[in-house]
């Protein structure tokens, strides 16, 4: 994407989501999950926004507040330079019409009591957009859209594979037109020869409507192919975030470092030198002092156990919270250890 052309469409601003955990009769609460801790990123729009991480570490949470579905504890969404914690009832849902997903099980997002032509109607009808023949008409465009055949309007979930059940759950997202769809691990739940066919479905999709994507996901390979920017989450906090070929050839992050490195080379004669970490992912619970990787980063110094580092721009347009970055004096950046293999 040319930056001349950038033009913000969300920011999220020091957002966080916490969630109580209560015991007891009384229903004490007596702890809290930081399930996203303190967030700022920019979408662009027309770009794919990846976000990548363990599972765990709040990257689904970061897609529901960015839809409204869930409130944050503290911090701003920004839609078009409109707060969504800001809006009434009414004006939340005319945005949620410019505001879509589409889930990770195809099939259990899907009513199977509902047909195809149900499905995909649906939000055109609870929007009052559309109904009767106009309603069946602009169905059918959709469906003809995702690749889907007007013989199979009538059809259940249960009678499609599961590529064909996301095609439908596609469909539906696109009802309304929407400006932002955030795809929450859209493809990982597919076969590797479907999740390419979406992938490149979605691409397209993309370039026809002028779609913003927030493509949330662990699969490296698909973020790659489909991303723009990638942000890394870590335990609730965004670690690393840049063009997607600079995450890939010139990661900053040990953490970065090491999720790339865990990535398999399909040629057994290759051989690639690994950034190894141990351990566990910790609790959000009890997160560890400092910075949140510490504890698994062969690179922690007493620093780091101490010290929050800061969320920083270290070269254009590639940031990063680490106290001390893989950057080398000489190249300006420490290669990626595939770059090698």
């Amino acid at each position: 994407m040319n930056v001349i052309e950038k033009n913000i469409i969300m920011e999220v601003e020091d957002l966080k989501k916490h969630f109580d955990i209560s015991k007891g009769f009384i229903k004490k609460v007596n702890s809290k999950v930081r399930a996203v801790d303190g967030l700022n990123f920019q979408v662009y729009k027309g770009e794919t926004l990846g976000i990548v991480g363990e599972s765990g570490c709040g990257k689904s949470t970061t897609g529901q507040l960015m839809l409204g579905l869930l409130d944050a504890t503290e911090g701003h969404i920004y839609f078009q330079d409109r707060d969504l914690a800001e809006m009434t009832q009414e004006e939340l849902r005319l945005a949620r019409r410019d505001l879509q997903v589409i889930f990770q099980d195809p099939y259990s997002s899907l009513n199977p009591r509902m047909t195809v032509e149900e499905l995909i109607g649906e939000p055109l009808i609870v929007h009052g957009i559309a109904k009767g023949e106009e309603l069946k008409k602009q169905v059918l465009d959709l469906m003809n859209l995702v690749g889907l055949q007007k013989h199979q309007m009538t059809r259940f979930p249960h009678e499609f594979s599961g590529g064909q059940r996301q095609r439908i759950g596609i469909a539906r997202a696109l009802a309304l037109k929407p400006k932002v769809i955030v795809c929450d691990e859209a493809v990982s739940a597919l076969d590797v020869s479907i999740q390419a066919q979406i992938l490149n479905l979605l691409k397209k999709l993309q370039k026809e409507l002028d779609l913003t994507y927030i493509f949330i996901a662990h699969g490296l390979p698909a973020v790659r192919h489909i991303s723009d920017r990638i942000g890394v989450m870590y335990l609730g906090k965004m670690v690393e975030m840049a063009d997607r070929d600079e995450i890939f050839h010139h990661p900053l992050h040990p953490y970065t470092h090491a999720l790339l490195d865990s990535v398999p080379i399909p040629d057994p004669r290759l051989r690639k030198e690994h950034l190894l970490i141990e351990g566990e992912i910790p609790s959000p619970t009890n997160p560890p002092s400092g910075c949140a990787f510490h504890p698994r980063c062969p690179f922690a110094t007493e620093h780091c156990k101490k010290v929050t580092p800061e969320y920083r721009e270290i070269l254009p347009e590639h940031y990063v919270a680490c106290h001390y970055p893989l950057v080398d004096k000489d190249t300006d950046v420490l290669p990626h250890s595939s770059d090698k293999a």
